[in-house]
């Protein structure tokens, strides 16, 4: 087995990795670094790399953030689901899966964290220790859902209207030298005073959750996003299911009386949220704007108007360190 570590080439990421590297002197295997070279590098270097070595038995491990996981998943994802679609083309039709044909086992998907990283999917797995390379190594490779977005994949949350909108605004700031936390704020008061009123339609296994104006959605696969909001207190990736919360538009009084339990996994059956907290769980949901909008999936900003999204259960071979008994 190779592990190939596909780490953040931005130059402000380095210092999280010193820590990393004295791990890899300490622990005897074979193994490769990559690092990334801009926005999507990640992907593109996974989905090459499966495709020129076939053969291999290969573990990817993104080391860092959500976009390095995304980018490391999307790429595995982009190769098994191509390979999957390949295979059940030369099957006899009397013989072809209806649904899914087995995934190869050379490759699989593991996962390292650092210092700095935001740590919204590894909470789905308490009592397993995502920062040490020799537990990953002693790691067993497990079924793992995904969603799929259009061409693009999601392994943890997307967020529409409100919480896009402070993502977008964030990355503008950052992008003028603004330390993270001070875009973060900025992009929250932003938010409040532009985008509590969105014009976006979501459908759940065909049947539209509301109409009229909602100020936030979020489509999970994963419990926690923004490194604090508990948005999907009962998402697990492994029921083959995609749990949806929506906030219909409220006052701003409102609003500031969810937030707290927003944070805090409580908004679901609460009573500023009654009548205006929705919560679904589904296996296909459809958001759709007659305008152009940007959905923020798994750290990444994703423009357009129609998003088909759909569960993908057990697809991801994602490795994960044993559970400690203490």
């Amino acid at each position: 087995m190779k592990y190939i570590y596909i780490i953040n080439g931005r130059a402000d990421k380095a210092p999280q990795y010193s820590q990393f590297f004295e791990q890899l002197k300490e622990v005897p295997h074979t193994y490769e670094v990559y690092t990334t070279l801009g926005e999507g590098d990640a992907t593109r270097y996974v989905r090459l790399y499966c495709d020129l070595h076939p053969d291999e038995e290969v573990c990817f491990v993104a080391c860092g953030g959500n976009g390095i996981i995304n980018g490391v998943a999307s790429g595995l994802m982009g190769y098994l689901e191509t390979l999957n679609s390949q295979l059940s083309c030369l099957a006899p039709k009397e013989t072809r899966p209806a649904i899914e044909v087995e995934q190869p086992l050379n490759f699989s998907m593991a996962i390292l964290y650092f210092a700095g990283a935001t740590e919204d999917f590894i909470i789905n797995y308490p009592g397993r220790n995502f920062r040490s390379v020799k537990e990953m190594l002693a790691g067993t490779v497990t079924p793992t859902d995904i969603i799929k977005v259009n061409d693009s994949y999601c392994l943890n949350v997307i967020n529409l209207g409100f919480n896009s909108r402070v993502a977008s605004r964030a990355n503008e700031l950052v992008a003028k030298g603004k330390s993270a936390h001070e875009a973060y704020i900025r992009g929250v008061i932003n938010a409040f005073l532009t985008s509590r009123f969105n014009r976006i339609r979501v459908t759940v296994d065909g049947e539209r959750i509301a109409r009229g104006l909602m100020v936030l959605c979020t489509v999970a696969n994963g419990r926690r996003v923004g490194g604090e909001f508990n948005c999907a207190p009962t998402a697990k990736t492994d029921d083959g299911l995609i749990d949806v919360c929506y906030f219909r538009a409220m006052s701003l009084l409102r609003l500031l009386m969810l937030f707290p339990l927003y944070r805090s996994g409580q908004h679901i059956g609460s009573r500023p949220g009654k009548g205006k907290v929705l919560y679904r769980q589904a296996r296909e949901v459809v958001v759709s704007s007659r305008d152009i909008i940007d959905i923020y999936l798994d750290g990444e900003l994703l423009p357009g108007s129609r998003f088909e999204m759909k569960i993908l259960p057990g697809a991801l071979p994602l490795r994960l360190p044993e559970k400690s008994e203490n």
